[in-house]
């Protein structure tokens, strides 16, 4: 990958130095995962930084026995592991692969070390840590709101961040109704009346032979979710 193509697809990493991208990707290294795979393991110690190239993930904590929650998606141009390393503690939920995925990882000494060398670099790392806080604060003033106003913010934070958008459409992965619920914090029977209600309104279009969701009408979903 070139480093012009490596700083467009993640935002991470836009303005950084070009020597620092070039120095990246020379040392990053290539996996590639399919779907249904344990990406990283809950209480494994954080040795990487973890960059999505392409394909989707869920962000999951386990619960007792054989039982989880997804706590996140993640789609191509995201990363993640890197709250294991900054804080150096073990990892606290599993990373695993929804589709085939295409990954790249940096190890945490030198990713750390790049931190230190690019203050651009340093900058970025904080304001999309922020990012991340806002949301995590917007859910939370979400958790009164009926149940349709929080799935459709979450399909329209799903298509902004990680859609592949075309000219009056988006596409992001199939999520099952039950990760679509437990990321909404709503009831997975809640998650499947109003997904329904959605593609009878011809808002969405779900097409499972292509592991799709299509969003037809964005500014619906934008309006409901203002409610």
């Amino acid at each position: 990958m070139q480093t012009e193509a490596f700083s467009e697809l993640f935002p991470l990493f836009k303005g950084a130095n070009p020597e620092t991208l070039e120095w990246l990707l020379s040392v990053a290294v290539k996996h590639e995962y399919p779907s249904n795979r344990v990406v990283l393991m809950e209480d494994a110690w954080g040795n990487a930084v973890y960059f999505l190239v392409s394909g989707w993930v869920k962000v999951r904590h386990r619960l007792s026995g054989d039982n989880s929650i997804a706590l996140a998606i993640m789609g191509r141009g995201d990363f993640f592991g890197e709250m294991a390393i900054l804080d150096e503690s073990p990892r606290s939920n599993d990373v695993v692969a929804l589709s085939p995925v295409r990954l790249i990882s940096i190890s945490a000494q030198r990713f750390i070390q790049t931190l230190f060398k690019d203050p651009q670099l340093h900058h970025r790392m904080l304001q999309l840590m922020v990012k991340r806080l806002r949301q995590a604060n917007i859910h939370q003033q979400l958790r009164h709101k009926p149940p349709a106003v929080k799935l459709a913010n979450t399909l329209v934070e799903l298509a902004e961040n990680y859609g592949h958008t075309m000219e009056k459409t988006s596409e992001i992965f199939n999520i099952s109704n039950q990760d679509l619920a437990d990321i909404t914090d709503i009831k997975m029977e809640e998650a499947i009346k109003i997904m329904e209600k959605l593609e009878a309104k011809g808002w969405i279009s779900i097409v499972p032979e292509h592991q799709l969701i299509e969003i037809l009408n964005i500014k619906r979903l934008i309006h409901l979710a203002s409610h």
